[in-house]
């Protein structure tokens, strides 16, 4: 069996945050950025990790599904499976902003 490498990263993002200890200083200080150059660093990175994961969890869903999503919706024109792959996507999104808020 073969590991792809975004298999690999989704696997990381969702496991590593489960290790982190509330004795670790950097997890329980959180992100707070001091300044206004590290606030919008926090947010270029967090909205690079949001759209990695978005990506991925978007893919991953195709994979688990019979057929091929993207090829449905861009050959065929299926505005149904473009609903559905709208609302992985959105789904995605609102637990990767849940999981940044909390």
């Amino acid at each position: 069996m073969k590991i792809r490498p975004a298999a690999l990263v989704l696997t990381a993002l969702l496991v590593l945050p489960l290790f982190a200890s509330a004795a670790d200083p950097v997890a329980s200080v959180g992100a707070q950025a001091q300044s206004l150059g590290k606030s919008i660093g926090y947010m270029l990175l967090f909205s690079f990790l949001g759209i990695l994961a978005a990506i991925a969890g978007y893919k991953l869903f195709d994979k688990c599904t019979p057929g091929d999503m993207h090829h449905e919706i861009v050959q065929n024109k299926n505005v149904a499976a473009a609903i559905v792959a709208g609302s992985v996507i959105l789904g995605v999104c609102i637990i990767v902003a849940a999981a940044m808020i909390g």
